[in-house]
């Protein structure tokens, strides 16, 4: 078969010319690694030349139609930016940028590229990702630790992120309740059996308040050079029509509305084909909600792979830590204020306006307009100072919005700040020496 080949391409059969080479190796006595090197370098050019020839005749190609010659037009390769892959993670974090859902799935989520993208998402508090290959689970898992300025600058709510392995088809009470789950190019990797299974799975047990699931648009496939299946693992690949009959089927059987949008734009001229992703976006209908309520207990089918959580200002320890850095922070700004202003006192000599008997400095300048913020730090205790001791009452502190939203109250400010930071003799101020720089 292999000679029938070679002969029916009119290609050289390098292994005759090998065998030729060697037994004139053998009659010279050459070197070994010079001959080596001479037969790489003729099986390379022999390479190019053959491929040379097969591309030419592929271009060269012609078709008949109605008696006449024409010739084939090439494809020209279509570049998606950003790429398609992007497009589709980026199409579920607008998602959930609009829909704030606390409870994030990826079913088959390979090399846990959306899941990193939506760890950064504030609203999420929990990120599942479940996959049959274990081994890219434990590889990638680490992408998915907290860094250094996650512990610097914790998130406002806690954030657990779970690998799974296993496969979507199975049922796993640990699934359950969730806000959001993503089907990013999944289905097409199922036989007919596996997919009969998985609305069942998926919509029927797991029911999460939203599914969005996309898979290859096969009508946009004419456009490539080649027009088979994208991947070869794909068991098919279906046109919009058959994307929407089958998603309109199992919205009805599970109680679901469905849309149909997609990613991936057509070139001009092309627009009939539609997206070259299709995507399907499943909401749970309203008088579906009370029957989705499932008991939270059953079998852990699959295994846990990798495991993290995220410091956040929920918990006790990180929360007054941010409190003390801000605190250390407006009080030093505060004092390097006040010494600022007394060295310009100094400095400058008092002028006072005619008319303007009180000494206070007087503008023409239009006066700005206070948000509500100002206003609460307008009546707010001012910082005073005593001979060489400067302080900020907690009331004046508190006032500042992001310290008030972590404290909630001077008592817990106080409490907070414990012996890290000094107090005045009734707790009611920061106390600071005024001239010392070590006190920060």
């Amino acid at each position: 078969m292999r000679e029938t080949l070679v002969q029916s391409l009119g290609w050289e059969d390098p292994l005759e010319k090998r065998k030729a080479t060697h037994s004139s190796i053998l009659a010279r006595r050459i070197p070994w690694t010079v001959v080596h090197r001479g037969l790489k370098e003729t099986a390379a050019l022999l390479f190019q030349r053959n491929l040379k020839t097969v591309v030419e005749d592929n271009m060269e190609c012609n078709s008949v139609v109605d008696g006449n010659v024409e010739e084939v037009p090439s494809k020209k390769v279509i570049k998606f930016n950003p790429p398609l892959y992007k497009q589709r993670y980026q199409f579920v974090k607008n998602l959930v940028e609009q829909h704030q859902p606390k409870k994030v799935a990826d079913l088959g989520c390979g090399d846990v590229c959306l899941l990193a993208i939506l760890k950064y998402q504030k609203c999420v508090e929990e990120l599942v990702g479940v996959d049959i290959n274990e081994g890219r689970l434990k590889w990638n898992g680490s992408r998915l630790s907290p860094c250094v300025g996650d512990h610097l600058d914790p998130r406002e709510l806690d954030l657990a992120i779970t690998l799974y392995h296993g496969s979507v088809l199975e049922k796993d009470c640990r699934l359950l309740g969730f806000d959001l789950a993503a089907c990013i190019e999944l289905i097409e990797h199922f036989d007919s059996e596996d997919l009969a299974k998985f609305p069942e799975v998926v919509f029927g047990y797991m029911c999460p308040a939203m599914i969005v699931i996309s898979t290859p648009n096969s009508e946009f496939n004419s456009l490539f050079p080649c027009a088979v299946f994208r991947d070869s693992d794909h068991k098919f690949e279906w046109s919009r029509m058959q994307f929407q009959t089958w998603a309109l089927d199992v919205a009805s059987r599970y109680n679901y509305s469905v849309e149909f949008t997609g990613v991936g734009e057509p070139p001009t001229g092309a627009e009939d084909v539609g997206y070259c992703t299709q995507i399907g976006v499943f909401r749970r209908k309203a008088e579906a909600a009370e029957l989705a309520v499932l008991e939270h207990h059953g079998e852990h089918v699959y295994e846990v792979v990798y495991t993290t959580s995220y410091p956040s200002l929920q918990q006790i320890n990180y929360r007054r830590r941010v409190v003390i850095y801000l605190v250390y922070r407006e009080v030093s700004r505060l004092k390097q204020k006040y010494q600022v202003s007394l060295r310009q006192h100094e400095l400058e000599p008092e002028f006072i306006a005619p008319g303007n008997q009180t000494g206070k400095f007087t503008s023409d300048l239009p006066v700005p307009v206070l948000t509500e913020d100002d206003k609460a730090m307008e009546i707010a205790p001012q910082p005073f100072c005593i001979e060489d001791k400067f302080y900020v009452p907690l009331q004046r502190i508190i006032a500042y919005p992001r310290l008030g939203h972590l404290c909630g109250n001077v008592e817990k400010l106080r409490e907070f700040l414990g012996d890290v930071i000094e107090l005045n003799c009734d707790g009611s101020a920061v106390k600071v020496d005024l001239n010392d720089c070590s006190d920060f």
